[in-house]
């Protein structure tokens, strides 16, 4: 890279549900290795602290554009709450201009790496309220990915040493699998969600959700993300947790997803695009040492 480094790196740090993020410009001069950025800023101790790191910027493809990288330095596909928190730094940061949109429109365009999606703004103030189009679900093996046997991983039993689980697996632009429980605050989440987490049936690894259905318009959930460990909410799980149910007969076509940092909402019909709507919010801004440029 021709141009030096900053010494500082300016950040904003930004929350959506709980889930946080250390958030900077991608039109700044930033280190080649991005990965290592992320374990560093990331750090709870010895970092700023953050589920993730994003970096926003211009794209070619659509109106900005968004990368996530998790806490162990693994670039994630998409991430649902840090998109929402993307959008309100891109606007207010003058990447792009929106003004509040109507229910139906969305009409900001984001590339990801689950291609390109749609937000728009509902609200304003210190907190947020942001739209998105996540794009349709993916039932097939193929682009979960998970060796799995069928044509779709609907309440499928997955072996685990001498004991299997009944669990659902889709994609919502990165893998997620989820397993339904009586009981969600008494759920294996931090033994079991790593165990599916890694298991050869997911050669990319695969986020796990356990999803606890308390009514037809309402879901509880925990998150293990995949290269974070448990996190207080996830915006790609809560819809793929949603999609789920609704296929198995569990709920209505809208749902409220409650986590541990918050409520999301869900609508989605077969053959239609998944929606979420939830909160963005910025914590504080700062600037991170890089080091002599």
């Amino acid at each position: 890279m021709s141009e030096a480094l900053p010494h500082l790196l300016p950040f904003a740090k930004m929350e959506g549900c709980q889930n946080d993020y250390v958030v900077v410009d991608g039109r700044l001069a930033l280190p080649d290795d991005l990965a290592a950025l992320a374990r560093r800023a990331c750090a709870r101790r010895a970092g700023v602290g953050a589920d993730g790191l994003l970096v926003v910027g211009p794209s070619e493809r659509a109106a900005m554009r968004m990368r996530m990288f998790n806490v162990d330095g693994s670039e994630a596909e998409m991430c649902g709450n840090g998109l929402r928190c993307a959008v309100r730094f891109a606007i207010e940061e003058g990447l792009l201009v929106s003004e509040v949109a109507s229910e139906e429109t969305f009409p900001i365009s984001v590339e990801t790496g689950a291609g390109v999606l749609g937000a728009a703004v509902h609200a304003r103030g210190a907190i947020w309220d942001v739209a998105l189009d996540m794009g349709p679900p993916s039932f097939a093996p193929s682009t979960i990915p998970t060796t799995l046997a069928g044509p779709e991983v609907l309440d499928t039993a997955l072996v685990l040493g001498d004991a299997s689980v009944r669990v659902t697996s889709l994609a919502m632009g990165n893998p997620h699998t989820i397993v339904f429980v009586e009981d969600v605050a008494t759920a294996p989440v931090t033994t079991l969600g790593p165990r599916i987490e890694t298991h050869e049936a997911f050669p990319a690894r695969t986020n796990v959700a356990f999803v606890e259905v308390a009514s037809r318009t309402r879901l509880v959930q925990r998150t293990w993300e995949r290269g974070c460990g448990e996190t207080l909410a996830c915006g790609t799980g809560a819809c793929a947790a949603a999609v789920a149910a609704m296929r198995l007969g569990h709920c209505d076509a809208e749902v409220v997803v409650s986590l541990r940092g918050g409520d999301l909402r869900v609508a989605w019909q077969p053959g239609e695009p998944v929606r979420m709507r939830g909160p963005a919010r910025r914590v504080f801004d700062g600037q991170l040492e890089l080091g002599e440029g």
